[in-house]
């Protein structure tokens, strides 16, 4: 039954928050008289995406992503790629809006003392404004960020930090659930981790070898499964 659960862990991008990152983009270069295009942004994520994939496999670091993806704007605009870096991380917070549903669940299980935490493959400088922005700051027991970690998910090193963040063993693992948008990092290293998972799939996608316990379309279809096991 999902009302056993009394941990959830939550990703942040696209499980409650929407990542709209042509839109901070878009806004941060801006800032710099720049209108930057759809084109632009289908070049930045030749970049980006592939710095990504690297950093969850641990190939490099958060500094080296956060950097790198701008090193050819940053030398375009002659300022620095930590300067950039730095604010798009602001305009991101400046645009951020929970997914609908998010709140109705966060209230639902706050209402039912469950412990909430964040853990994310994001970055430091962006949670606690976005959170308090959008008025769930309080509602988290932790919020667990890969920068700081030093892993990312899937790492089992970054579960495992986790857990004994929250000062949980393998004998607590029945009682966390990892919800997350992403199979190769939320649900994945989930299973790896030992714990049940729910898939938030917003696109109605196959999961492949990956097998979630749960599978929803959206944060509402959550909340429905946990009312009907109370």
């Amino acid at each position: 039954m999902i009302q056993r659960y009394s941990h959830f862990l939550f990703d942040a991008d696209e499980t409650l928050f929407r990542f709209d990152a042509y839109a901070g983009l878009k806004l941060m270069f801006s800032q710099y008289g720049v209108d930057f295009t759809r084109s632009d942004f289908e070049t930045y994520q030749t970049v980006n995406q592939p710095l990504w994939i690297r950093y969850q496999n641990g190939d490099i670091s958060a500094d080296a992503l956060q950097t790198t993806r701008f090193n050819a704007w940053a030398s375009t605009l002659g300022v620095s790629a930590n300067e950039l870096n730095d604010r798009f991380l602001d305009s991101m917070a400046t645009i951020c809006k929970p997914l609908d549903g998010t709140h109705e669940l966060i209230k639902y299980l706050m209402s039912h003392r469950k412990s909430l935490t964040i853990v994310t493959n994001g970055f430091t400088a962006l949670q606690e404004r976005r959170l308090k922005q959008t008025g769930l700051w309080t509602a988290f027991d932790h919020v667990i960020v890969s920068e700081e970690v030093g892993h990312a998910k899937p790492s089992h090193h970054f579960f495992d930090h986790t857990f004994e963040k929250l000062g949980l063993d393998h004998k607590d693992k029945p009682q966390i659930l990892m919800i997350g948008d992403t199979l190769s990092s939320d649900i994945l290293g989930g299973i790896n981790a030992g714990i049940d998972t729910c898939w938030v799939n917003h696109h109605h996608a196959t999961s492949g070898d990956i097998r979630p316990t749960y599978n929803v379309s959206d944060l509402h279809q959550l909340l429905a499964l946990l009312q009907a096991g109370s």
